[in-house]
Order: C-alpha cells, then structure tokens, then sequence
C-alpha cells in the first residue's frame, strides 16, 4: 500500500474516497502535521497502491491494519472522507483496540443506492474504449458523459502518462465491478464505543437525519456538526473550518 508521512506526534491516518488518492486530503495533512505524524495513504485500485479484483470494507480495513502493523504503530486515530470513512469506520468496527479517535466526513455507515456514480463510469469507459492522448482529450471524452467541470477536473488528478501512454491510476474495472460493495455496508450490527465525530455537508445528502439511528447504534459515542452551505467536498469548500472540527476533536481526545 503506498503512503506517505508527515510530521510527529500521535499518529493520524488519512483516508480518502472513491476515485481519489492520498492528496485529496491535503488541505488538512498541512496543518495537521504540526501537531501530529500525519499518514496519508492510497487505497488498494487507488493511486499509487496495488490493484486487486476484491475490494469489500472488511479488506480495505484489513489493509489499513496491515500498513499500521507495517509502521509499527498500536493505535492510531483515523479520518476517512467518503468511501474512506467508510473504511475508516470498518477498521473501527474490526479492531477498536487500534483506533483512538474516529472522523468521518460527510459518510454515514449505510448502503446507499447504486446510480450516483453511473455517469462516472459512462466517461471512464468511453475514456478506456477511445484512449486519450492527452489529459485535454481525455476532459473533452468526459465531458460527453459527466457535466459538473468539478468532477471531471477531480477524475483528472488520477490522469497520468506512464511509460505505456496515457492512464488511469485507479483500477477503473475493478472499482465497477465492485461498486455494489463500495455502496453497500456489510456490517449493521457491530460498534465501536470510541470516541467518533461525523462531519456533515450542510448541502449533502450523504448525511440524513432518518439515519442517526443507524448511526447511534453502530457508534454510540458519536456525536456530529454541520458546515453550512458545503456539498460532499466539505474539507475542500471550507477547509479552515473543517480542520478546526478536525483539531479540536482531536486535542481534546473526542
């Protein structure tokens, strides 16, 4: 799993969402590292870490422990935005033992349906049938199928020439094959009693209040804020107010 680390202290692990890698999160890693040792890492089928056929919650998380067993760290606090805080909160779930505090950002521990992304696989797959040559061509191949310039100009970050021409970093045709996991939840029933802050878009709809029961069931001791007038990219429209939620959450143990 790649990954990188920044500054010293008690150890943060950042987690990022589908079609994402370890820098999305940046905006928060900075200032975090003056306090903290700040790991950032890539996903399996992300970035720059391994591509993989499987890709359920219980094996992303078991990929999280294996990199903290890797550096050697018993316990760690971990933010996870999105899919990412879905794993975060699997690892949660798996191994309460090696988790401190737990942020989730704009997530909530549900199956959510499985149509938001189609466009998105519409524009990677024309992308994969008429390959690019340029990161120019390929926003124009996007664009046919995905209208908000936001979420082209995000996919784009993981466009990148390689030896081989131009590409992907992510596993495009696993994380389609795997997309009913990614949005489902396999675990309703287990807790973790740790302290747990969720982070909610005001804009959101990932977020909803017929799910604070779900939420409360599976994560006792959570409690939430809102940033008004953020979508889903909440730590990228705000991301002052998002990192002093992040920080005080933190210095003051949940």
């Amino acid at each position: 799993m790649n990954f990188k680390e920044q500054g010293q202290g008690p150890a943060v692990v950042l987690i990022h969402g589908l079609f994402g890698s370890l820098d999305n999160l940046g905006l928060l890693a900075r200032p975090l590292g003056e306090q903290y040792r700040v790991i950032s890492l890539d996903l399996r089928n992300h970035g720059a870490s391994f591509h993989s056929d499987e890709m359920s919650y219980p094996q992303q998380a078991a990929d999280v422990l294996a990199l903290l067993d890797h550096l050697a760290l018993d316990k760690a606090a971990l933010i996870g935005h999105s899919m990412g805080g879905k794993v975060a909160m699997q690892v949660a779930k798996q191994a309460p033992h090696r988790v401190s505090q737990l942020v989730v950002a704009d997530m909530a521990p549900v199956a959510y349906p499985h149509a938001r992304h189609q466009n998105v696989f519409a524009g990677l797959n024309a992308t994969l049938t008429r390959p690019p040559q340029s990161r120019s061509e390929a926003e124009a191949i996007l664009a046919e199928h995905i209208e908000i310039a936001g979420v082209r100009q995000f996919l784009l970050k993981s466009f990148a020439k390689t030896e081989t021409g131009w590409g992907w970093r992510f596993n495009v045709p696993a994380l389609e094959r795997n997309y009913a996991n990614i949005m489902g939840w396999p675990d309703a029933d287990a807790r973790f009693e740790g302290p747990t802050l969720f982070i909610k878009g005001g804009e959101s709809d990932y977020m909803l209040p017929a799910y604070t029961e779900t939420v409360m069931a599976q994560f006792p001791a959570a409690k939430a804020r809102v940033i008004a007038g953020t979508g889903h990219w909440l730590h990228a429209e705000k991301p002052v107010l998002f990192n002093k939620l992040v920080v005080d959450f933190l210095s003051t143990g949940g």
